[in-house]
């Protein structure tokens, strides 16, 4: 029997770092999963895929076309899932302010991080079921309330963004009883991460996907981090 309420998982972003890890952690529990990568080269997503035969399925979508993501959600039009969780991110450099950027990294910072996921889950959430679970992954980074150091200003920003824009999902849908979740893995050993993150994907995923687990059901929004712990707006 799977160990996991969401026996079905839609999973946006899953070729490398968390993504592969989630998805990783969600078949290990017995969930049939679909993930998806941008590319059409092989990767470690793939691996996974002859781990778990026949329990896992590659989707091809890049969320930052929206023909893509269309074409993705009428591909799966008759699928349902109990679990969507979009996984999307990428960073810039530590101490880069609005001073430095261009226009051009600070825009696909932000429609990487922020605008995409959202259209994304206005796209995808019909395929997810009325009791399921929508997530996103936002970052601790995020909180403003938390924001007492600096750096990153404009990663920050991003997922600030993306923060604001599902709260205000959440308000525009209050009458859906499905459970809308923002996650914060901490920092972690990844490519975006970097070497010199606190934790490893092995300290992070499993309690990230049980801290989702353990909210299904429950309807409404929450950032929360990966321990289970409310995040400060």
């Amino acid at each position: 029997m799977p160990s996991t309420p969401h026996t079905s998982v839609l999973l946006i972003g899953a070729s490398r770092g968390l993504g592969l890890a989630i998805s990783r952690q969600y078949l290990r529990n017995g969930a049939h999963v679909v993930a998806t990568v941008r590319g059409a080269v092989r990767t470690a997503l793939h691996d996974v895929r002859d781990e778990f035969a026949g329990q896992l399925e590659i989707e091809h979508v890049d969320i930052t076309i929206p023909n893509e993501v269309r074409g993705l959600r009428d591909r799966l039009a008759n699928r349902r899932f109990e679990l969507l969780f979009v996984n999307a991110g990428i960073t810039n450099a530590e101490d880069e302010t609005p001073r430095d950027v261009t226009v051009g990294d600070f825009s696909s910072l932000m429609i990487t991080n922020a605008l995409s996921p959202m259209r994304a889950v206005e796209e995808l959430q019909p395929l997810v079921t009325q009791t399921g679970t929508v997530a996103v992954m936002s970052s601790g980074q995020g909180s403003i309330a938390n924001n007492t150091r600096g750096g990153f200003e404009l990663y920050r920003a991003s997922k600030s963004a993306l923060n604001q824009l599902m709260r205000s999902y959440a308000a525009r849908s209050s009458g859906d009883p499905r459970t809308l979740l923002l996650m914060a893995p901490g920092w972690v050993k990844t490519d975006l991460g970097g070497p010199n993150a606190k934790l490893t994907i092995d300290e992070s995923i499993p309690h990230l996907v049980k801290t989702v687990d353990d909210q299904h059901g429950h309807g409404g929004l929450q950032f929360l981090d990966y321990l289970g712990r409310t995040v400060p707006w």
